[in-house]
C-alpha cells in the first residue's frame, strides 16, 4: 500500500510563506535540493490544490526552470513523470499532462488510490494536507525548517488538529536547514 506524504519547506516558527505571501527564503540550496529530488523520485502522484499546482507546474510548462542546472533538470523530469490530482472548483482546465481535476476531496477515494498505485503519494499545500489530517490519511510529514523566524503568514501544519508523530530521520544541512521525517502515529480533530 502506498504512503500518503505531507511534505512541506516552513520558518523555524512554522510558515510555509510570510504575511506577503513570500516564500523565497525557503529556496533550496544545491545539498537540499538533490535531497529533495531523491525523495521525490519515490512519488508516482502528487495531490494539489490550485495554487500549489499553479506554483508547481512551472517545473512543466516553463523549459528555462529546467534548464538552470541538473538538479533543476531532474526534478522537472521527476515532477513530469507523475500523475497528478488537482482539488480546485475554479480551474477550468490543466496546463500540465498527466493532470486531473476534482472538484472536491473526497478521503474514500484517496483511501483507494493508496490501495491502487504502487507509488508513494505526496500531497501539497497546507489547506488541502489538512483535509487529509482531518481524515486520518497521512501516513509521513517530510518537514524541511529552514533557519529563518517569519513572524506569521500560513502555517504548515493544521489548526485543530492533534497529531502524535514518531521520528523516523532527521538530517542537517550546511545551509543550516533541517530535515525531520515523521510517521503520523494518531491524529484526531482537537
Amino acid at each position: 500500500m502506498a504512503r500518503l506524504i505531507y511534505s512541506a519547506i516552513s520558518s523555524l516558527d512554522g510558515y510555509i510563506e510570510d504575511r506577503d505571501g513570500n516564500f523565497d527564503w525557503a529556496m533550496p540550496d544545491e545539498e537540499v535540493h538533490a535531497f529533495i529530488n531523491n525523495l521525490e523520485r519515490e512519488v508516482g502522484a502528487y495531490l494539489l490544490g490550485r495554487r500549489m499546482y499553479e506554483t508547481m507546474m512551472v517545473w512543466e510548462t516553463d523549459p528555462n526552470l529546467a534548464a538552470d542546472s541538473p538538479l533543476t533538470q531532474d526534478f522537472a523530469q521527476i515532477w513530469q513523470a507523475a500523475e497528478k490530482i488537482v482539488y480546485s472548483r475554479t480551474l477550468e482546465s490543466a496546463s500540465t499532462r498527466k493532470t486531473q481535476i476534482e472538484r472536491d476531496f473526497d478521503p474514500e477515494a484517496i483511501k483507494q488510490l493508496k490501495k491502487t498505485v504502487q507509488q508513494d503519494i505526496s500531497i501539497g499545500g497546507p489547506e488541502l494536507a489538512a483535509h487529509a489530517f482531518r481524515a486520518g490519511l497521512i501516513d509521513e510529514c517530510h518537514l524541511f525548517l529552514a533557519p529563518i523566524s517569519v513572524g506569521g503568514g500560513k502555517p504548515s501544519l493544521p489548526d485543530k488538529v492533534r497529531l502524535e508523530l514518531e521520528l523516523l530521520e532527521e538530517r542537517r544541512f550546511r545551509n543550516g536547514m533541517v530535515f525531520l521525517r515523521y510517521r503520523v502515529t494518531q491524529g484526531r480533530t482537537a
